[in-house]
């Protein structure tokens, strides 16, 4: 065999080896890569994502857009062929599998997670939305979870409204804490509630329940050596209309800030964007602060690919975002859910040369 054919079959056979050990190669490798991006304003699956009843809405226009990330599941084993094209990809992450999965969370508890955080930004968002348009929300403290064989146990239940602890009122999931743990390990403490059943009729009826009950748990020593009787304290909240959030298939709290300014364009006269297309991503908190979320340069990516004009970007994840910047989107810093309504006024009367833009610093 001549030596040119006998090298070239050489290489070909190394080829073919290198192929095949980076098709069947594992490596403990996740891929994140630009996901759906949604406007808030408008439709999914046939229905309007942002359904009010019981107060008076406007007709909007443009768009205000979420923007998600597509991950592999947590039980997806990547070969090395495949980390490589991601780490060559522009729009592709590839990242250690226990960034998105950390302590070995499966593929359940992960989406569980995903869908309690998200959940709990939509009501956020919807507080949020309120707040910025003066309208009152009721807020009560309630037992979020129990823990099972814990103290508490059979005495309190989740959705058990906490009114007050040993006799003082609270205000805040903190109160609660804060009464329990001055107690030592074994000692009693007293809970006034108004049970769980009760509060969701009253709920319903949208009045406030007036009977409450005193039921008492003995506390236990805590994993620090503090007093804990296995609850978690949460807040909930009684709207004075009905605010509908129906989007599926959709997880994480990334998406508060933009359901929240969607509720604020139906309920305002105003049209917040327009007629522009804006996208953004941010959590949001009841007091209507926006958090640094994950995956922002694929949102971006994103959110332009679907026509994306200005996106909100989270102050904390400005820098990051403004790296690799998608050509012809502009990012705008927003810190409050007030500064992303002053940016869309200031983007709808065309003065694009106010916006707090993102830099790399």
């Amino acid at each position: 065999m001549p030596r040119r054919t006998a090298t070239m079959l050489a290489s070909t056979l190394m080829l073919i080896a290198l192929l095949c050990a980076g098709v069947f190669i594992k490596v403990p490798y996740s891929e994140m890569s630009p996901g759906p991006t949604v406007n808030t304003l408008g439709e999914h699956g046939g229905e309007p994502v942002l359904q009010i009843s019981g107060r008076k809405t406007y007709p909007t226009t443009g768009n205000l857009n979420m923007t998600t990330v597509r991950v592999t599941s947590a039980d997806y084993t990547m070969n090395l062929a495949e980390a490589v094209y991601g780490w060559l990809a522009h729009d592709d992450v590839v990242v250690p599998h226990e960034t998105l999965y950390p302590d070995g969370k499966t593929e359940e508890q992960s989406s569980q997670e995903n869908a309690e955080e998200f959940s709990q930004s939509q009501e956020s968002a919807k507080v949020a939305a309120l707040k910025a348009l003066d309208i009152p929300v009721a807020t009560r403290v309630v037992v979020s979870t129990v823990r099972k064989n814990g103290p508490a146990q059979g005495t309190l239940h989740a959705g058990d409204v906490i009114r007050a602890v040993d006799g003082t009122p609270v205000t805040n999931p903190t109160d609660v804490v804060e009464l329990v743990t001055a107690h030592k390990p074994g000692q009693k403490v007293e809970f006034t509630i108004v049970p769980a059943k009760e509060a969701a009729e009253a709920e319903k009826a949208r009045k406030e329940p007036k009977r409450t009950t005193k039921v008492t748990a003995t506390t236990e020593k805590g994993d620090k050596g503090q007093a804990v009787v296995g609850i978690e304290a949460g807040t909930d909240h009684t709207f004075p209309f009905t605010i509908d959030i129906k989007l599926a298939d959709v997880g994480g709290p990334s998406a508060g800030l933009m359901f929240a300014l969607g509720i604020v364009d139906k309920l305002t006269k105003d049209d917040l964007t327009g007629g522009k297309f804006v996208a953004g991503t941010g959590t949001i908190t009841d007091e209507g602060k926006v958090g640094p979320i994950g995956g922002i340069s694929m949102k971006t990516v994103g959110a332009r690919d679907k026509g994306a004009e200005y996106f909100l970007t989270p102050k904390d994840n400005c820098a990051t975002a403004a790296k690799d910047v998608p050509d012809g989107l502009t990012l705008v810093k927003v810190d409050t859910i007030d500064d992303a309504m002053k940016s869309l006024e200031d983007i709808r009367e065309g003065r694009t040369g106010k916006l707090p833009k993102c830099t790399t610093s």
